[in-house]
């Protein structure tokens, strides 16, 4: 378990919010407090939901950085997924939940070429999924 990274976040209403990691994005449970959190094995890294007030879209704020091929939401959490895991996820995003930002291309033609979209869990949480051609060890 060295060097695995540890994220909590708030997770609203959390039965809602583990089915999205569980049967979307197809993230195994931990350890949990029964209505209190749930940790998730985000592929390898362990990421707990805390049970707090469900966020309201209505009053989200989204935040945009302009990147080199355009503006992301800041902040997002994300993961870098082997090509094969990256499909899955994507073809599981796009016919349930669908994309905050739709699968494209970054940094094509170099070393860090990349495929990444952005999806947001049901307590407006962001994540980018990406996949990198030339993986790095």
């Amino acid at each position: 378990m060295s060097n695995r990274f540890h994220l909590a976040i708030e997770a609203g209403k959390l039965s809602n919010t583990v089915k999205f990691y569980t049967d979307v994005l197809g993230c195994q449970l931990d350890m949990s407090e029964e209505g209190k959190w749930q940790d998730v094995d985000f592929w390898g890294n362990e990421l707990t939901l805390h049970q707090s007030k469900p966020r309201n879209s209505d009053s989200l704020e989204r935040h945009r950085h302009s990147v080199d091929m355009g503006d992301v939401i800041v902040p997002h959490l994300g993961i870098h997924l082997p090509l094969e895991e990256y499909q899955r996820v994507k073809a599981s995003v796009a016919s349930s939940v669908g994309f905050v930002d739709k699968p494209y291309i970054r940094f094509e033609d170099t070393d860090y070429q990349q495929e990444t979209f952005f999806v947001e869990d049901p307590n407006f949480n962001v994540l980018e999924i990406k996949s990198m051609v030339k993986p790095r060890d």
